[in-house]
């Protein structure tokens, strides 16, 4: 092992465990509300989606500040990386306070909208109201996680992650089953715990920016600068999302059995995506120091490293999925027709492992480059591409197996034109700033 490859994995491996804390902190959240009744579980599940769909358009806080601070460390300009860093959490708490008051205002039409039956929905305007409160703590967590990430540190995020992971379990024990609060004392105690995770990674960069002399004021250009930035990267991210949601739509569409196998499959594959994430996120900070630092070649190098690790992680991974289905299916459904259906689509999905391991290491290289308007124009194409292949499955009546067939296409088309982008010059631009 090269000191490349040490270097990727210093990041990488932090970053997986801060990741696998996000899903373990909402199955805790289910654990701990489901006790509480069907209504408040239901309840839980829709103001969640809600939630996580207004905090995940919002991930280029964090992936954008990391490319740019990033940027600037490879210049050995560590006072503008931590001032261009608080511009990103400016620009976080910013928004975050615009998304709390539209939620506040607008979460009983956001949960009419799902048609639940009236018990449901109240208990979920009070879960996604209280959480509103923890709105902009969650972002600007989000953008202190970007700033650490783009100073090559991903320890300090995962430790508050953890961190924050068991405060929330303790919170929420306490407030819905000692102080009897139901489900309005789970939505507190996780907005507090995330509340108290944001707090210790913003005292975290401001005393990074105050030991470097980096000003706190809020600076309308930068700022403006940063949010100019994050549109592509909001594009990219819609046209992941729509690609998923159009997944799941279709697989509702197809029957009983195949949307319970398709879950347990996308279970795992979000799963899987995780680790193959945390390689991205080391791509982001490696490529945008690389840039910065003006090595055109190193960055080439390093960039057909991560490949190499995305393909190897993604076979490795793929392995796992197929061979372990004996041991972790039965984890989730005792149903033979859905076993049956799981394993035909766990087959399909293992195949596209390897393929998904390369497009999530180029999605962070090129993130790292600030090619944001690139990826923005590729995820439309894909997704374009992509919606009359999923549908087709309908009109043909595919099944579940042709539909994950269907969705590995859409994987392909981002493979395609990411590693067009690759091949070519445009993306390697050098310099402090993009």
């Amino acid at each position: 092992m090269g000191p490349q490859d040490r270097e990727i994995l210093r990041l990488a491996v932090p970053a997986f465990f801060a990741l696998v804390s996000e899903p373990l902190m909402l199955l805790a959240d289910s654990a701990i509300v489901g006790h509480l009744g069907t209504p408040q579980l239901a309840a839980l599940g829709i103001a969640g989606t809600i939630l996580q769909t207004l905090v995940g358009i919002c991930v280029f806080l964090a992936y954008g500040t990391t490319s740019a601070v990033a940027r600037r460390i490879g210049a050995g300009d560590h006072r503008g990386a931590l001032a261009q860093g608080i511009d990103g959490l400016w620009l976080a708490l910013l928004l975050g306070v615009v998304l709390a008051i539209a939620g506040l205002l607008l979460s009983p039409v956001a949960i009419a909208a799902f048609d639940p039956s009236p018990d449901v929905a109240d208990h979920a305007v009070i879960y996604l109201r209280i959480s509103c409160f923890g709105i902009p703590s969650m972002l600007l967590l989000m953008a202190a996680t970007g700033v650490l990430r783009g100073l090559q540190d991903t320890k300090t995020p995962m430790v508050v992650a953890i961190s924050a992971n068991l405060v929330n379990i303790g919170l929420n024990v306490l407030l819905v089953y000692g102080l009897d609060l139901d489900i309005a004392g789970s939505a507190l105690g996780t907005a507090l715990a995330q509340t108290a995770a944001g707090v210790a990674l913003v005292v975290v960069v401001v005393r990074g920016a105050r030991r470097d002399g980096a000003k706190l004021r809020p600076d309308r250009p930068g700022i403006l600068a940063s949010a100019q930035m994050g549109i592509p990267l909001i594009v990219r991210t819609l046209t992941l999302r729509v690609a998923l949601i159009l997944l799941t739509f279709v697989a509702t569409a197809l029957g009983t059995t195949s949307v319970a196998a398709h879950q347990v499959a996308f279970t795992l594959w979000s799963f899987l995506a995780l680790a193959l994430d945390a390689i991205a996120i080391a791509a982001q900070a490696l490529t945008g120091r690389a840039l910065g630092a003006g090595d055109v070649a190193g960055t080439r190098a390093i960039t057909r490293r991560m490949m190499w690790w995305g393909l190897v992680s993604g076979f490795v991974g793929g392995l796992a999925l197929w061979g372990l289905r004996d041991i972790y299916v039965p984890w989730f459904t005792t149903d033979p027709e859905v076993r049956q259906s799981l394993a035909a689509v766990l087959i399909v999905a293992e195949l596209w492992q390897p393929v998904n391991g390369v497009v999530f290491v180029l999605d962070g290289v090129l993130i790292g480059a600030g090619d944001g308007p690139y990826l923005a124009v590729a995820g439309v194409i894909a997704l374009v591409l992509y919606v009359p292949l999923a549908l087709s499955v309908l009109w043909f009546d595919g099944g579940i197996v042709a539909l994950w067939w269907a969705f590995g296409g859409f994987m392909l088309l981002r493979l395609l034109t990411l590693m067009t982008r690759e091949r070519s010059d445009a993306w390697l631009v050098t310099g402090a700033t993009r």
